[in-house]
């Protein structure tokens, strides 16, 4: 590892919006940035208005004149959120800056957009990907959409995967209810429409379900799934806590016995080896990257949107306690073999390396 006065290069991350947002893309992202500013980088972070990928003119403006604003050959990574509908702003800088892409997940792969604006993000982050001389993915199944649909070559590509904090074991309850954790922002890709519908069908078996994710970011969806909770009898076992600081999430991960993602798409799934370092045991589905994400024996894997599929896997590990610290002795055996944070910091900063001679 590089020592910390050691000068390795100039690097401009671009942010699309605050660096504290409390997502898996923007923990990635100022997690790569400290990482590398220890390893002798000096990074500099250009945040722009929040609110990406939907661009007002002035949102667009911004981002644009931020850029005309770096010195010429600048080493720049543009994280995909704002990237993808930036692609007339980075065709006018493309030949005197160093661009990389850095894409979670295709802006055309969110749930609910309507076909047509499905197809003029997808035109959009193409468009934008064809100017960079890097792309970066945090998920090996991201790398294969682009080369596949988004005309990057695989020469341009690498995958360079979250990593994860050493953590201790979490206790889990006391209490004689299965606590069940989803962590993920309220938003209909995360799936949490599907998640109340099986757990519906299960009352009579002794659970908690704690739901921590911001509710802001699809205030119509979260107001659903309150509506859809009371409406189907569970407002006393589903607790809905909005976004939660560093210390509260630590206490959730503490207290489970089971992480829930029922996501319909996922470019990597962070709080899967987030749960996993704390040896708790995952139940997600097996939609996007989550297959990466999730070491064999740790979980079980569930078809995305099947009710019945989840609430047949949810009843099996609620029924037979033995099923679940099966499970949870598979997430103990995969802690010493996670990726690690240190692990993803050198191997961006080896991508980083390829452009920045």
């Amino acid at each position: 590892m590089a020592t910390e006065d050691r000068d390795e290069g100039t690097l401009t991350v671009v942010f699309p919006g605050d660096p504290a947002t409390r997502t898996g893309g923007f923990i990635y992202d100022r997690t790569i940035c400290d990482r590398l500013a220890a390893r002798g980088w000096t990074v500099d972070r250009l945040v722009l208005p929040d609110g990406w990928p939907a661009a007002t003119p002035h949102m667009t403006a911004a981002a644009g004149a931020a850029l005309a604003g770096l010195p010429d050959d600048r080493l720049t990574v543009v994280d995909g959120l704002a990237a993808g509908v930036l692609d007339a702003e980075l065709a006018r800088h493309a030949g005197r800056l160093r661009l990389v892409g850095l894409v979670h997940h295709p802006l055309a792969e969110e749930t609910g957009l309507k076909p047509a604006e499905r197809e003029r993000l997808a035109a959009s982050e193409r468009a934008a990907l064809a100017h960079m001389r890097r792309v970066l993915t945090t998920s090996q199944v991201t790398a294969d959409s682009l080369a596949a649909h988004y005309g990057v070559a695989p020469e341009r590509l690498a995958v360079v995967a979250p990593g994860v904090e050493a953590a201790p074991l979490a206790e889990g309850s006391s209490d004689g209810a299965v606590h069940l954790l989803c962590v993920a922002t309220l938003t209909p890709r995360k799936g949490h429409v599907v998640l109340l519908e099986a757990l519906a069908g299960l009352t009579d078996r002794p659970w908690h379900l704690s739901l921590a994710g911001s509710a802001d970011r699809a205030p119509d969806y979260a107001e659903a799934l309150h509506a859809q909770a009371e409406a189907l009898g569970l407002t006393e076992r589903v607790g809905f806590l909005g976004e939660v600081g560093e210390a509260e999430l630590a206490a959730l991960y503490h207290a489970a016995d089971l992480l829930v993602l029922p996501s319909f798409h996922e470019g990597f799934g962070m709080v899967v080896v987030e749960a996993v370092a704390r040896g708790i045991p995952v139940l997600a589905s097996g939609a996007g990257a989550l297959v990466e994400a999730l070491p064999p024996g740790a979980g079980r894997l569930v078809a995305p949107g099947d009710i019945l599929a989840w609430r047949t896997n949810l009843a099996a590990l609620l029924d037979d306690p033995r099923r679940l610290a099966e499970l949870a002795d598979g997430a103990r055996r995969a802690r010493p073999d996670l990726w690690t944070w240190d692990q993803a910091a050198d191997a961006f900063a080896a991508e980083l390396a390829k452009v920045a001679g």
